[in-house]
């Protein structure tokens, strides 16, 4: 049994896959080689990668011994499920593994907005003491409208619940009845409207799909209030990146927090680099030590299973 590692991993998935027999090739950089990934997958059993190798077609067509597809993490927008499927592929993924990293990172996000400490201190190291400057504010009796309400919207509204408050969402697929709602205490709005023009944080968990794709526009920027931040987690490409910038140049909304792009590593003429209400992260929300031993750990397990077939819980 042999196993392909295409990216980062953590050491204890590499140690589980040799504990159960397998042979393990590991390079974090072999996506950036396409010639040389397409030889290699020929002669090997699983492959596991992040979100840069492109499990495509010619991929899959190529690995003619593939058996499974482990995803280290959960976004699929770079993995040709269908075709998959197709060839009897089995795709496993780190379900829920860095979900609590995700929720974690955007309670930060709102607090950074309100009382940017970081930037108190280096005021202080030039000489400055700025009381006035530096009066932040409370996130207590704020409103926190969730867009895509899955288990990282119900670990950020869990957090934010507790720190007093309010928790609105949108989700077209979520009804009153499921636990997000009748259980974590979210408000579910009726359309993306209201979670949009009552909001002073906005937080993006959804899924980078031709219906998602620009979901956040121009248009949909305009009705944010003009003291609001919006915070994305999920994938490039849900916000309209050059209408953002706009927005953020014009004081249409107050900031914003990106963890992901509609290209990266970023682009030097990426318009948002430019502008100082911006606050821009390399796609690390899900990336703690703790989040990555548990990533790790389960996709492995999850290929193992699927290479000697048993069931997996993990499939797409």
């Amino acid at each position: 049994m042999k196993a392909l590692i295409t990216e980062l991993i953590w050491n204890e998935g590499i140690e589980e896959l040799v504990r159960q027999g397998f042979e393990v090739h590991y390079d974090e950089s072999l996506w950036n080689n396409r010639a040389q990934l397409l030889q290699m997958v020929k002669e090997y059993d699983a492959i596991i990668v992040r979100n840069q190798t492109k499990v495509d077609q010619e991929l899959l067509h190529a690995g003619s011994r593939l058996k499974v597809v482990g995803r280290l993490g959960v976004g699929m927008d770079n993995i040709d499920i269908p075709a998959a499927k197709a060839r009897g592929i089995q795709v496993v993924y780190g379900r829920h593994a860095n979900a609590t990293s995700v929720a974690e990172y955007v309670l930060s996000a709102m607090l950074i907005a309100n009382r940017p400490l970081y930037l108190a201190d280096a005021d202080i190291r030039t000489g400055n003491w700025n009381r006035k400057r530096f009066t932040g504010g409370e996130i207590a009796n704020k409103t926190l409208g969730l867009i895509g309400l899955g288990e990282i919207s119900h670990r950020v509204a869990k957090r934010a619940l507790a720190f007093g408050m309010k928790v609105i969402g949108y989700d077209p697929f979520v009804t009153e009845y499921d636990h997000i709602v009748s259980e974590t205490g979210i408000q579910l709005k009726n359309s993306l409207d209201d979670v949009l023009t009552m909001s002073d944080f906005i937080s993006l968990h959804v899924p980078l799909t031709p219906q998602t794709h620009y979901l956040i526009s121009e248009f949909e920027l305009r009705k944010m209030k003009p003291t609001a931040y919006i915070i994305n987690t999920s994938r490039g490409g849900i916000i309209n990146e050059p209408a953002l910038a706009t927005a953020l140049n014009s004081q249409t909304i107050a900031g914003a927090f990106l963890d992901v792009l509609e290209v990266e590593p970023i682009s030097p003429s990426n318009q948002l680099l430019s502008c100082e209400t911006a606050t821009i992260t390399p796609h690390i929300a899900g990336l703690t030590d703790e989040s990555q031993i548990r990533t790790s750990l389960l996709v492995a397990k999850e290929v193992i299973k699927v290479v000697n077939g048993e069931r997996s819980l993990c499939t797409v």
